[in-house]
């Protein structure tokens, strides 16, 4: 039988982490862990070792976004981590993107969205909204390229890869991106499994900001 998938909430207000912790134990999901800020949060994550953390951006003695950096530095735990924010447009999410966050929730999401989403981040897959995608690439596609090893493993890809990357730092999904291929979503994630792990990245999320960082994708 499949372990429950282990989440710990870690938000300074006690609603939003008592709604979530009812919404997500309803969908047999074990929330291991509470935590007001972000000093518990990398406690939490430690003691529990979470599939999830479902991280607020905002919260006092240590926000989300440096707690989220400590915890994705520690080689001993391998959480994937959602953002949790009021407003999609929060300058913070470039940061949190390169903190290591594998994606963005608005704290106002639906129960079904916010379960789909934690189980969509445990697989691997990464919660990147086209909208988002799209300023982040409109906000930072002029800043200076990435490193040279990083331009030099693009070129380990083939050019069908490439072109995959290019349309994943659209925000596209499997699905959109075996329509706009003309492919099967089977083949598109073995494409996206290589791009990964020629360019050691954990998820797509990684993908993204290297696409942009590297000078690959400039605009849309």
């Amino acid at each position: 039988m499949t372990s429950p998938l282990r989440v710990v909430i870690a938000d300074d207000q006690a609603l939003v982490r008592a709604g979530f912790r009812m919404i997500l134990t309803a969908e047999g999901i074990d929330v291991v862990a509470e935590a007001v800020n972000g000093l518990e949060a990398v406690e939490a994550v430690r003691r529990t070792r979470p599939d999830v953390v479902l991280m607020d951006i905002r919260m006092p003695d240590l926000d989300g976004l440096e707690a989220t950096r400590r915890i994705v530095a520690d080689s001993d735990a391998d959480p994937r981590v959602l953002m949790l924010t009021t407003f999609d447009l929060d300058h913070y999410v470039y940061d949190a993107l390169t903190a290591g966050a594998s994606g963005f929730l608005l704290k106002d999401v639906t129960p079904e969205h916010l379960v789909a989403a934690v189980r969509m981040v445990r697989s691997g897959d990464a919660l990147l909204a086209p909208a988002i995608t799209r300023r982040l690439v409109e906000r930072f596609a002029g800043r200076p390229a990435a490193a040279p090893v990083q331009a030099r493993d693009l070129e380990t890809l083939t050019p069908r890869e490439v072109e995959v990357l290019r349309l994943l730092a659209e925000g596209l999904s499997n699905a959109e991106l075996a329509a706009r291929l003309y492919l099967s979503e089977a083949t598109v994630k073995t494409h996206v499994a290589r791009i990964l792990a020629k360019l050691s990245l954990r998820d797509r999320v990684q993908a993204v900001v290297l696409a942009y960082r590297s000078g690959l994708v400039e605009r849309f």
